[in-house]
């Protein structure tokens, strides 16, 4: 009996409401569609570039044995343990001097490439030429950055730390222009209406608003960069990454667990640092309003 009534009330809403419906089988039939489209385009990718099933179970089978390897720690009391922070110690040397210094950099150049403090037609085209210089360091990956500065300066943190800079100030630089460009206009025309001059007018009325969005988009940049850090020591750029390289080479998928392990927990105590650093200038605390106190007559 209830079932006949949903149903007749599941005939009676699409009588009542065509429209909706009609949109409804439109929007599943596009789903569905694109659905194939994804299921087809991983056919031809597979029949394309060769990938058999004996080579995808073998492929399986070999990433299960690194698994088992991993967890299997050999000789563990013996390890040189000061060697492998000494290497996460200088990974994170290179992590916190490179994205500083990159915030900063890219903080002054943002201000030149928001177009809504270059608003002339000179100050446009240096903002536009601006967003083209930080697209250009942007779109070269960290690890080809790090290869360039092997090449140029040799083997070692340096190398490192000028790949995170030219990388983080082409995306940081991008990302707090916009930041800029998102703010409220209102309390830049209040300010001008009391006679601010224009470095006032972006200190406390454009950079204030964005300033939440400075912080938060760097101290995510570092833990970014901690994690990606990693593969620099690949291309000679010193850290950690070296030690991946190395025992990657040697089979020691042990060596490399632990390491991750140390590196996930590096993360997480700093992911810890930035949410509490959001919590202290971001959210803030509540400021109470002024309430003017009775005075009392004598």
């Amino acid at each position: 009996m209830k079932s006949w009534q949903a149903v007749t009330d599941t005939a009676h809403y699409r009588e009542q409401h065509k429209e909706l419906f009609r949109v409804q089988g439109r929007y599943l039939r596009h789903l569905a569609l694109l659905a194939l489209a994804v299921g087809l385009y991983y056919a031809w990718f597979f029949v394309q570039f060769g990938i058999s099933y004996p080579q995808l179970t073998t492929g399986m089978q070999q990433l299960g044995r690194y698994f088992f390897h991993m967890f299997v720690w050999h000789d563990f009391l013996n390890w040189p343990f000061g060697y492998y922070f000494s290497q996460i110690g200088i990974t994170l040397a290179i992590v916190f001097s490179g994205t500083i210094t990159a915030t900063v950099i890219a903080l002054l150049l943002s201000f030149l490439a928001a177009r809504n403090i270059m608003r002339g037609p000179v100050t446009r085209v240096i903002a536009m030429l601006m967003r083209r210089l930080f697209d250009m360091l942007r779109g070269i990956d960290m690890a080809i950055w790090g290869l360039i500065f092997v090449r140029a300066v040799g083997l070692g943190p340096l190398a490192g730390v000028l790949a995170i800079i030219m990388q983080d100030t082409g995306l940081l630089g991008r990302l707090y222009a916009e930041g800029h460009e998102a703010v409220e206009r209102s309390p830049g025309r209040g300010l001008t209406a009391v006679g601010a001059n224009g470095l006032q007018k972006h200190r406390f009325g454009i950079f204030t608003q964005s300033f939440p969005t400075f912080l938060a988009l760097s101290l995510y940049q570092i833990e970014s960069n901690t994690r990606s850090a990693a593969v620099l020591g690949f291309v000679g750029a010193g850290g950690i990454g070296l030690i991946y390289a190395e025992n990657m080479r040697l089979w020691n998928w042990d060596v490399v667990m632990f390491i991750t392990l140390i590196l996930v927990a590096v993360v997480m105590i700093m992911d810890a640092l930035s949410a509490w650093l959001r919590r202290r200038y971001i959210t803030g605390e509540a400021v109470p309003l002024y309430a003017p106190q009775e005075v009392t007559r004598r």
